[in-house]
């Protein structure tokens, strides 16, 4: 019968703590790794979901563009060159849900009741479904880049500063993928966590710089837009792809997904345990 335990060979008491906990490092990467292309496996069975995943955020860079980009004023740079960034932050943001409603979709169908009776990491069922969300993230984020070069983009601030707009991106996403999963392990409900997860993203990218720049908003409304994580984000990658000043919204950016994840990480992991 299989069990949840893992054992090293015996030795003196620090042997055997540090054995097991290079055991369990090696197992927990291999189980995610095996729960991430499980995760990645219904992208094949079901091409829709991928489709669906790339057809939104194609839509959202040419609507902007070709909607408002004649009615926004964004100084010396393009509209689109200002809005790419912006909506490769918000396409991650909008990515990171589907941890959560991922998660709560094998809470509510009993997904974690076999995981439990399986010889493998309980953390390895919240880092699989991240890494399988990433790789999408990642995916989307270089063909939205692709499309957006099609319409006129391009990359004024150099190569280097430009080759690392996505990983900035994409590092932004897996951070706010872990507060998904908290919510997807506290909700339990696949309805509730998509929800929830609109509830709290709507907002925060509305009121950033993602669509306009902060100064022509209220003032009011002008501070809470320049505080905002994603507005830092969305600015250091808008000073990577385009020039200027980076070094500070880079560095806050950096701060922003360290907090969050360190935060977050060890929450859902613990919500999860207990739920489960």
């Amino acid at each position: 019968m299989a069990t949840n335990e893992r054992t090293t060979s015996p030795g003196t008491f620090s042997d055997g703590l540090v054995a097991g906990i290079v055991t369990e490092a090696r197992y927990v990467v291999g189980d995610s790794v095996v729960m991430a292309w499980r995760n990645l496996l219904k992208y094949r069975r079901s091409p829709e979901l991928l489709l669906f995943s790339t057809v939104s955020p194609v839509m959202f860079v040419l609507l902007f563009v070709y909607v408002f980009g004649g009615a926004i004023s964004t100084g010396p740079i393009s509209y689109t060159d200002f809005i790419l960034v912006g909506i490769l932050v918000q396409t991650t943001l909008f990515g990171s849900t589907q941890t959560g409603i991922g998660l709560a979709e094998d809470l509510q169908k009993g997904m974690v009741d076999r995981y439990r009776s399986m010889p493998m990491a309980r953390s390895a069922v919240l880092a699989g479904r991240i890494l399988a969300d990433t790789i999408r993230n990642v995916f989307v984020v270089y063909l939205m880049i692709g499309v957006g070069m099609a319409i006129g983009f391009r990359f004024h601030g150099g190569f280097w500063p430009g080759f690392w707009v996505p990983f900035l991106v994409v590092g932004f996403g897996i951070a706010f993928s872990w507060v998904a999963a908290v919510i997807g392990a506290s909700v339990r409900n696949v309805e509730t966590a998509n929800s929830v997860g609109f509830v709290y993203i709507f907002p925060l990218t509305f009121m950033s710089s993602a669509f306009v720049p902060v100064e022509t908003m209220p003032d009011w409304l002008r501070p809470i837009a320049e505080h905002n994580p994603i507005t830092r984000a969305v600015d250091a990658g808008r000073a990577m792809a385009q020039g200027g000043p980076l070094v500070d919204d880079v560095l806050l950016t950096m701060a922003w997904i360290a907090g969050i994840t360190l935060v977050c990480a060890p929450w859902a992991i613990w919500q999860y345990r207990r739920v489960s």
